[in-house]
């Protein structure tokens, strides 16, 4: 039978023991509760739009203020620096 021998038989070794590690540490997890919660709907909104939590138009504007931002940090540096 033919020995593995130098990085093979490391790598080999090294997998054998991080299975084992992960097969040894392996423990079961306590899931939540499963009934319902007493307050019903969206609690971390106002009553004025169940489901939006935050204000949308202005995250809406702070995303295309950063495209902005980053297209035009794009186009100056294609400006100013040399061509090839």
């Amino acid at each position: 039978m033919k020995r593995l021998g130098g990085a093979a038989g490391r790598c080999l070794v090294a997998v054998v023991v991080l299975v084992a590690a992960l097969a040894c540490s392996a423990a079961p997890m306590l899931a939540a509760d499963p009934s319902a919660s007493p307050a019903s709907g969206d609690v971390r909104s106002s009553a004025t739009a169940p489901g939006l939590v935050g204000d949308p138009l202005f995250a809406v504007a702070g995303a295309l203020a950063i495209g902005i931002a980053a297209a035009g940090a794009t186009l100056l540096y294609i400006r100013l620096t040399d061509r090839r």
